[in-house]
């Protein structure tokens, strides 16, 4: 990539949304530990750098600290919240706890109007939250904007193109935030907007020749969005020398074997091989209600039977894996970055230690609404590119407690009973991901006027963009009442039926 904003982790919640934001103005961004190796941040050569927030004091014992030689790069950086008065403290000015916190909305007045605010109105809602406040600037530093409460809710040292805000611009509820965003990226760091999904095609095909050469890759084709546009960007790049193999490892929705074979061989003319490895699985998974074991074990046996399978095709080298940038970020707390480990993903913490097959992973920059656009680009249809996101563990991690067969079967029954009706309801499309999931308790209930003691079943429904944050679906009730109605009586052993009311954070959208 030919420019690249740099975001440095200092713990905030919403760095993956400044890393959005970023792409959306089409200039490319990655993520990076706050302590990031200097030599390795300096050859990235970014075009500008940005301090995220963070929970943090400057004065707090083990707070995150700033690397003063990314100062005199000449590179111009933006400061946010913690981001700001980390740049400030390191830069001697003085930080110091606020007799009144400012969390939520807060007015904006401009005092300058140049660069990171030009064409911003002079006074605008911002988001505020924090508990310490600039109250010294460095030398060299001048005020930009405040609110009734914070003196230096903006400032810019312009000599040194250095910028800070105490607000997140990032966050919806600022106006003009994303404005303020371009302008930091197109005013001050002069970025030309080179990131596109045609330019990260141009760009991947050439990498993914230029590794593979003569070689032969194998896919490991689930049949879900991410995994399908890994399978066709490949396709692209090598053709025939790309072996795709779909495991059918017990835990698939209804019929999934026969719709992949439809899509990927009659349409798109990929090489593909199907393999009935459930048996296998299951008896791996026999007994195991831990969460984390039975994604290291889903993990491992679909690692083993890639390199058993791949010995029959001649000698293979390569896997490919359609591991996303959200996989990457939630199993490896930010690449080092103080931020929290929330679950290890099949595809990244659950690899085995030593694999014999060498992995390449594409699309690891990518958040889900890119992949789509880019499944769009490479031709796949929308009842691929559209899919909502079904996890590498398949129904093994939506089925709570023990996986045996006969809870594959009641929840492969409902689950498909769920996504029909949310279609029928025209609000598939709409929704970010649906499902249900099996709860490892027993209910009492009254069917055919006998005293039945059944399982019961749990509806999820969010709304997102990229899945790192997520709103419960405020589902119509006549829909609730007729999954409610079909799943209870066309679902043997199931009496109760609930529906997910959290949000994402606190909740996953995965329950694990």
């Amino acid at each position: 990539m030919k420019e690249v904003v740099v975001v440095l982790d200092f713990g905030s919640q919403y760095n993956q949304l400044i890393a959005r934001r970023i792409r959306e103005k089409k200039v490319y961004s990655r993520i990076l530990p706050f302590n990031v190796d200097f030599k390795t941040l300096r050859q990235l050569a970014p075009k500008g750098i940005i301090l995220s927030g963070g929970p943090a004091s400057v004065y707090q014992k083990g707070a995150p600290r700033i690397d003063k030689r990314i100062f005199k790069l000449g590179i111009p950086i933006l400061g946010i919240c913690y981001g700001m008065q980390a740049m400030v403290y390191a830069l001697g000015g003085r930080v110091s706890p606020t007799q009144k916190r400012e969390y939520g909305s807060a007015t904006l007045f401009i005092d300058d109007a140049k660069d990171l605010f030009l064409g911003i109105p002079q006074k605008i809602t911002c988001w505020m939250s924090h508990q310490d406040i600039v109250e010294r600037l460095p030398e060299g530093f001048e005020r930009l904007a405040h609110t009734d409460d914070t003196l230096f809710a903006s400032i810019v040292d312009r000599k040194k193109k250095l910028f800070g805000v105490q607000f997140h611009p990032e966050v919806a509820h600022t106006q003009y935030g994303s404005d303020i965003i371009e302008n930091f990226l197109y005013k001050v760091c002069e970025c030309i907007g080179l990131w596109t999904m045609e330019s990260f095609i141009e760009d991947a095909t050439k990498k993914i020749r230029q590794t593979v050469r003569k070689g032969k890759v194998l896919c490991a084709l689930s049949g879900g969005v991410d995994s399908s546009v890994t399978a066709a960007l490949f396709n692209k790049a090598i053709g025939r020398k790309l072996f795709c193999i779909f495991v059918d490892n017990g835990l698939l929705r209804k019929n999934e074997t026969n719709i992949l074979r439809y899509i990927f061989v009659k349409k798109q003319g990929i090489n593909l091989k199907i393999v009935n490895a459930s048996k296998r699985f299951l008896s791996h998974l026999k007994g195991v209600t831990d969460p984390e074991e039975k994604r290291k074990i889903i993990g491992n046996e679909f690692i083993k039977v890639f390199e058993e399978e791949s010995k029959n095709l001649g000698k293979i080298k390569f896997l490919a894996q359609g591991t996303l940038y959200p996989d990457i970020i939630e199993s490896t707390s930010s690449f080092g970055g103080p931020s929290s480990t929330i679950k290890t993903h099949h595809n990244v913490g659950g690899l085995p230690k030593r694999m014999k097959l060498r992995l390449i992973e594409p699309l690891r920059d990518l958040f889900k609404d890119e992949v789509r656009v880019l499944g769009k680009k490479l031709g796949l249809p929308d009842s691929i590119v559209l899919r909502h996101p079904f996890p590498g563990p398949g129904l093994g991690v939506r089925i709570i407690g023990e996986i045996t067969t006969e809870n594959i079967r009641i929840l492969r029954e409902a689950d498909e009973i769920v996504i029909e009706e949310i279609k029928k309801a025209g609000l598939y499309k709409s929704i970010w991901q649906s499902f249900a999931v099996l709860l490892p308790i027993k209910s009492v209930g009254v069917m055919g006027d006998e005293r039945t003691y059944e399982k019961v079943i749990a509806i999820r429904a969010v709304e997102s963009v990229d899945g790192m944050t997520a709103d419960w679906v405020k589902m119509p009730y006549e829909v609730l009442n007729r999954l409610s109605n079909r799943i209870i009586n066309e679902v043997k052993g199931v009496n109760r039926v609930v529906y997910d009311i959290c949000s994402k954070p606190p909740s996953t959208i995965e329950w694990e």
